[in-house]
């Protein structure tokens, strides 16, 4: 049955007390507390250092069995090498969030793509190609040129997913091209409106079958954790 999973960009804030971690909470104990009110998180610090074993072992023990662990890829792949000559280095960086995957808790990698990168089809294609198909990808385009049927047709192709991301300044097309959907809500707040008409897609999705991951934007307060933890208990409900 298809599930809504849905978090935050990390977890490990001190500001989000008392209003989502309790007031005398210790910091170690921040994740067992999180993934008893969500259900995934989406960790960006793999963008900048290859995660230690022993670190994603601690994930593993902290969190239940449904739990999943977006990943996001690192810069040496979407920002020093911006996709071209990285087949050494994709294996080394999948073969750290390799445990997570073994113990059923990986969720969809993130590539995103650097502002300035603008579409380039072959890249992509030979980017794609040396991608595990058992890896579940999603690409989030920041530079308006990708935003063709090209470019969908490519991730089409490989079952990768377009990340729809949300900001202030940009909105990615709301495109289906893999088995699940992947959302980042980076806007400040959002409307009752807004809440509405992201409610109704992510139902039309778990409709169509497919598992949908939502992230919200994490900042010094905790009001995007509490969006997410509303987020699935309205979808749970409706």
């Amino acid at each position: 049955m298809p599930q809504l999973f849905a978090g935050t960009s990390g977890w490990a804030y001190p500001s989000w007390k008392p209003d989502f971690y309790p007031d005398k909470l210790a910091q170690k104990k921040f994740l067992g507390h999180y993934a008893t009110q969500l259900n995934t998180v989406e960790v960006n610090f793999t963008f900048r250092q290859l995660v230690k074993e022993t670190t994603i072992q601690n994930w593993i023990q902290n969190t239940p069995l449904y739990f999943r662990f977006g990943v996001k890829a690192h810069q040496v792949i979407t920002h020093i090498k911006r996709l071209k000559g990285t087949e050494d280095f994709v294996p080394r960086f999948l073969s750290t969030i390799e445990p997570l995957a073994a113990a059923g808790k990986l969720g969809p990698v993130l590539f995103q793509l650097p502002p300035n990168l603008k579409a380039d089809e072959a890249l992509l294609k030979d980017f794609l190609a040396i991608l595990p198909r058992a890896v579940p990808a999603a690409f989030e385009f920041r530079h308006a040129s990708w935003f063709t049927e090209s470019t969908w047709d490519l991730l089409r192709s490989c079952q990768a997913a377009v990340c729809v991301a949300e900001t202030e300044t940009m909105t990615t097309p709301d495109v289906s091209t893999a088995p699940f959907a992947y959302y980042r809500f980076r806007k400040p707040s959002y409307t009752g409106e807004e809440r509405r008409s992201m409610i109704d897609r992510i139902g039309g999705h778990l409709s169509a079958g497919r598992d949908v991951f939502a992230y919200f934007k994490h900042e010094e307060t905790p009001e995007g954790a509490l969006c997410a933890a509303d987020l699935l208990r309205v979808v749970r409900e409706t």
